[in-house]
């Protein structure tokens, strides 16, 4: 009894060779026959061009199916792990360097954390067709992720880095993780961190953001921050700082620590005090400060000049020299007048009277 093969891949490759081979033929008799015409080198060119792109174009396409049907992995994620794609998630709104347990993540500007997706190759975000209503897993990450603008990865590299639970802890982020965009634009909704940072080898975080989608849409990474447990909240530095606020929210300056208490003696309690007195007298600050470090003091300092100011205006009048000066909430003079009613800033001031307003500082 002689077994008949099964009819299969084997044959079909059979069936799709003979017509291969069939189609190679007529090209050739019809090629010898225009020879045979006395066709000129040009003329034999342009007959020639389109069956040789068919040919190239065949090839390529068997070799390709035959490589999908032979590897492991599906031919969409092979594609998939060697193309680069146009579109990305962005995250439009920068996370804070710190975040605390318990406390929905925000953006420094405590608002709402915004992502799009934006096409490279338009310039634009997308805000139409159905990538614009996409819908979007939030992750956490590793904070060593190592990127930057310009930097690509694979899919592969960015579900090396999703992070999971300490065992026996909760979930390590929790709320609404799953959003869908609109118009190609999403907020992040009520997201929180149950455990702080400390545990991992970079002492840091970063979120991240998938499309849950057949196309490869590049994933959107924030940058590295700390998460702190709750109960280091109360601690927590102001950015910006409120001129009524206690000076240990300025950094560097630890709450009941060594600073806080040397300021507190010369009834510098608030960060409106500091800047007064920086303001009057910096090298009294300085010394109060116990000539601390250049380091830490240009820390102090920056931190503090990020403060808000209200709009209160204080009026000093030399009725001598017949100037009014004009100061803001931390003594910093910010106009003057010369008739009592006219205030001008200073940097619109001529050059001879402020040579008077300096005789009166």
């Amino acid at each position: 009894m002689v077994l008949k093969r099964p009819l299969g891949d084997g044959e079909e490759d059979g069936c799709e060779l003979r017509n291969r081979t069939s189609k190679q033929r007529s090209v050739s008799s019809n090629l010898a026959r225009h020879v045979m015409l006395g066709f000129s080198s040009q003329e034999l060119a342009s007959t020639l061009e389109p069956l040789i792109r068919e040919w190239v174009r065949d090839e390529v396409q068997r070799a390709w199916r035959n490589f999908c049907c032979s590897s492991p992995r599906s031919p969409f994620n092979a594609l998939e792990s060697c193309d680069t794609t146009s579109f990305q998630l962005r995250f439009q709104t920068k996370l804070p360097h710190m975040l605390f347990t318990g406390s929905k993540v925000e953006s420094e500007d405590n608002g709402a954390v915004k992502l799009v997706l934006f096409d490279t190759d338009s310039n634009q975000i997308v805000s139409s067709g159905p990538l614009s209503s996409l819908k979007i897993q939030f992750v956490p990450l590793d904070g060593d992720f190592p990127i930057d603008d310009d930097e690509d990865w694979s899919q592969k590299d960015f579900e090396a880095k999703v992070i999971y639970a300490r065992d026996g802890k909760r979930p390590l982020v929790t709320g609404d993780l799953v959003m869908v965009l609109k118009d190609g634009v999403g907020d992040l909704g009520d997201v929180y961190f149950t455990d702080n940072s400390s545990w991992r080898r970079s002492r840091t975080f970063r979120l991240g953001a998938h499309a849950i989608s057949g196309v490869r849409i590049r994933e959107a990474i924030s940058e590295p921050f700390v998460v702190k447990d709750h109960r280091g909240e109360s601690y927590k530095k102001h950015h910006p700082p409120a001129l009524d606020d206690d000076i240990w929210r300025l950094e560097k300056i630890a709450k009941d620590g060594a600073f806080h208490r040397r300021l507190g003696s010369n009834r510098i309690c608030t960060v409106k005090d500091f800047l007064q007195m920086y303001v009057t007298n910096e090298s009294s600050l300085r010394k109060i400060l116990g000539g601390s470090c250049n380091k830490t003091w240009e820390t102090i300092i920056k931190h503090a000049k990020d403060c808000v100011l209200d709009d209160n205006l204080y009026i000093y009048n030399c009725v001598a020299e017949g100037i009014g000066l004009l100061f803001n909430s931390i003594f910093t003079i910010v106009g003057a007048t010369f008739d009592g009613q006219s205030y001008f800033s200073l940097d619109k001031l001529p050059a001879f009277q402020m040579v008077c307003v300096s005789s009166v500082l």
